[in-house]
């Protein structure tokens, strides 16, 4: 593995990644359908056809009137009514080819898309939605499919072709209307905002659409239903999220919008277009490397090539002034030994191989900005802690929480404080928490807070009473999901949609299995990761207990050393796999002739420099461990404990400013409780961390001297914190919660004349009761004399 690694970041080359919401609409739409699900297009064509011919008497549908089009999607409508399951399901069938773009009548990609697009809001207007979620929750509830398929020892795709069918139409619609095009209608516009309300609002059973997916999920974990189609699941779940809360550029115009609100100042950057402008840097060496350096120079090869300079950590290529103290034992291969070559000190110079060539324009690099990306930042409480100490050491006394007073400090802590309050943020979330301490210190004078509902507010409300169900379902796919998990007889099994009624009997289809199930997880993981992220991004910004609770499911159910294990692998390969036949991707493999699948083929996979779904996936499960260990000591003790610094380092190897990004701050929480050693031995990460991640003017991140007065307590934190959480559910979400204050009736007549409600079958031991509970039972009459 250490010989693949050192392969694999000597050669390495910058990927060009853009990270957003979803990938193209084209790839998204792919992923739906399981290369095993391929037979099932003509089938899709021919029930459609059989229908469509009786009603439409030789043409074809691309060739009626808008009118005509609408008239026989009603007629289907009234059709999928029918009690007969098969002939449902070939209506289905018929609103599936539909809505894929009726692929038999266009001839390119483009217009199989084009029309698919017409189609579905076709569908959306004629209120087929409505009509597929009443069957769907059929589905939910048979109990007889469920019971046949838990008593099955091998569930295959047969097992949910009801289900999947539904899912299919639900999720093309769904994804297909979120896409905004420049040439929509404006009926079309004005039908995607009515979409997303209706998906948003808890219309159906009195919960938002989301909720019922996720029961779902829970319901499969469970294992109640094991043939529920998890993959068409998880991908409609997440689409529907994003649809109805809205993406990371729209989170970013909420958060601006949301301190506009509470009178905060506005944000200093973008951190979406800071981040999109960064470079990525090469990864350190790693002890490989520099062993096979040594012994090259022993054997005393010389290079006369000319020396080719490469990209270092050091962003803008300042040489590095700590190289110098970079020397340590080559034979640790777990600290992460970063020594290089230096040509001034060296005289044999070992060349690389020569860089790709720059597939970004050269003006680029020139147009970069000068100096650090982000503007440092510092809390209030920052403030505070530096006046305190600042007060004990100069006055000998401290004045709580003031900021503003400082007789008595010399001149210099003033320019200090001056600097600190210049660059002072104030977060959304420390408003929310200053907030809620005030309405739970004084309830009656505050009196009731008005909540807005929001979609996120109202998804919150219906999961609230089974969040923990959700989230551990959620990591349990995950966890079977990833590609370090070994295959145990107890977990649950993913495959049910994948795996075929017959399973393959040459090496060629055995092969095309195995990558269409590689592929399979990687989208599982995609979508479970983005979901995540989203869910927490949400509940952080409509208030931070919500998040918080989230948060708490997430590192109580082990989140934090899952996500270590999944990159407990050579991340280079998982990002780079190509688990993709693209003959056998939708819409091309319904456009196009079927060339003869050969094992060469096959393993040759597609020409991607990487995998766009593994790449977002890596970074989407980042950002979520930095999400559950900001500002969280007894969570970043977690991460120290896994020893995950050697981990999180193979992962600096992809060459992708994003992804190095998110690593480096994860590495910069945990650095001062590494050790000096592993500092000393580590300056170019340290560099990378000062380079790229945000500066906290007074954190002493690099240095590590409050270790002593940090003790690790994670239970007496976390407990702390649930306390927090539980008082904000209470007031803010519990129904009965104003019974402390309802008046109480103090007269013994109107108590002894309330009627109370009496099992049918008390009378019967009316008698054995008073013998059990009155009279065996000696009554101490001097206790009343006692004082309490």
């Amino acid at each position: 593995m250490q010989a693949e690694d050192m392969e694999s970041s000597m050669e390495s080359p910058n990927l060009e990644f853009e990270y957003g919401d979803t990938d193209s609409l084209a790839a998204e739409l792919s992923e739906l359908y399981s290369y095993t699900e391929e037979p099932e297009f003509a089938l899709n064509r021919d029930y459609f056809e059989e229908d469509f011919r009786s009603h439409a008497r030789g043409r074809r549908w691309t060739e009626l009137t808008l009118e005509e089009q609408r008239s026989y999607v009603m007629r289907l409508l009234d059709a999928l009514e029918v009690t007969d399951r098969d002939k449902r399901l070939k209506v289905a069938r018929a609103i599936l080819y539909l809505a894929q773009g009726v692929f038999d009548e266009c001839d390119t990609e483009v217009d199989v898309l084009h029309w698919s697009r017409h189609n579905v809001f076709l569908l959306y207007d004629m209120g087929i939605f409505t009509a597929l979620l009443e069957l769907l929750s059929m589905e939910i509830d048979n109990n007889q499919a469920c019971s046949s398929a838990v008593r099955k020892p091998a569930i295959s795709l047969a097992d949910s072709t009801e289900l999947r069918v539904l899912l299919s139409i639900m999720y093309l619609m769904v994804e297909t209307i979120r896409g905004q095009t420049e040439d929509d209608r404006p009926e079309w516009r004005t039908a995607r905002e009515a979409f997303k309300n209706e998906l948003g609002s808890p219309l159906y059973n009195g919960e938002p659409f989301a909720l019922l997916l996720f029961t779902m999920v829970t319901k499969f974990c469970s294992m109640n239903a094991p043939h529920f189609p998890m993959k068409k699941v998880l991908l409609l779940l997440w689409k529907t999220i994003l649809f109805t809360l809205g993406g990371f550029e729209e989170l970013q115009e909420m958060k601006v919008r949301g301190r506009e609100r509470l009178r905060l100042p506005p944000l200093t950057e973008d951190s979406i277009k800071v981040v999109r402008a960064m470079r990525a840097a090469s990864p350190p060496a790693s002890a490989m490397e520099l062993i096979e350096q040594q012994q090259q120079q022993k054997r005393g090869r010389r290079s006369r090539r000319p020396l080719v300079k490469q990209d270092s950590l050091d962003t803008y290529n300042e040489r590095d002034p700590f190289k110098n103290d970079e020397e340590e034992d080559p034979e640790d291969a777990d600290s992460g030994i970063e020594g290089e070559v230096d040509p001034l000190d060296r005289d044999v110079i070992i060349q690389p191989p020569p860089p790709p060539p720059p597939l970004r324009p050269p003006t680029e690099r020139v147009n970069f900005p000068k100096g650090l990306p982000w503007a440092p930042k510092v809390r209030e409480k920052d403030i505070e802690h530096f006046l305190e100490t600042s007060r004990n050491k100069f006055i000998g006394f401290t004045l709580g929480n003031d900021t503003d007073t400082l007789v008595g400090l010399p001149r210099p802590i003033h320019e200090s404080v001056k600097t600190l309050k210049q660059h002072k943020y104030v977060s959304i979330a420390e408003v929310q928490i200053k907030k809620e301490d005030e309405l739970q210190q004084c309830p009656m004078s505050l009196g009731e807070e008005e909540v807005a509902e929001t979609p996120t507010e109202m998804l919150y409300l219906g999961m609230l009473p089974n969040l923990s169900q959700y989230v551990i379902a959620l990591l349990k796919l995950l966890l079977a999901a990833a590609p370090t998990s070994k295959a145990k007889t107890d977990s649950i099994n993913i495959l049910a949609d994948v795996l075929p009624e017959e399973m393959p009997i040459t090496v060629l289809q055995s092969m095309k299995l195995g990558i269409d199930v590689n592929r399979h997880k990687e989208i599982l993981v995609k979508a479970i990761s983005a979901l995540l992220l989203l869910l927490l991004k949400h509940f952080k910004l409509n208030h931070i207990y919500q998040f918080e609770i989230v948060s708490q499911h997430l590192v109580f159910a082990n989140c934090i050393p899952l996500i270590l294990k999944f990159f407990n692998q050579n991340i280079m390969s998982y990002i780079s796999a190509k688990n993709g036949i693209c003959v056998l991707d939708f819409a091309h493999c319904v456009v196009h002739e079927m060339p003869e699948l050969t094992a060469e083929s096959l393993e040759a996979g597609d020409s991607n420099q990487f995998c766009w779904r593994n790449l977002f996936s890596c970074i989407n499960l980042l950002r979520i461990l930095n999400k559950l260990t900001k500002w969280k000591h007894s969570r970043t003790m977690m991460l120290v404990v896994f020893k995950s610094a050697p981990i999180l380092k193979r992962a600096l190897k992809v060459k992708q400013a994003m992804m190095q990004l998110y690593v480096l701050k994860l590495l910069k929480i945990q650095t001062k409780y590494l050790g000096r050693q592993w500092r000393k031995s580590n300056m170019k990460t340290m560099s990378a961390i000062y380079q790229k991640v945000r500066h906290r003017l007074n954190d002493d991140w690099a240095y590590g001297n409050d270790i002593d007065a940090r003790p690790w307590d994670f239970q007496a934190e976390e407990c702390a914190l649930r306390e927090s959480i539980e008082k904000f559910n209470s007031r803010r979400y519990d129904k009965n919660r104003n019974g402390d204050f309802a008046p109480v009736d103090n007269c013994l007549q109107s108590v002894l004349g309330q009627r109370v409600e009496l099992p049918e079958d008390f009378h019967y031991s009316y008698e054995m009761w008073l013998e059990r509970e009155v009279f065996s039972q000696p009554i101490q009459w001097e206790g009343l004399l006692q004082q309490p």
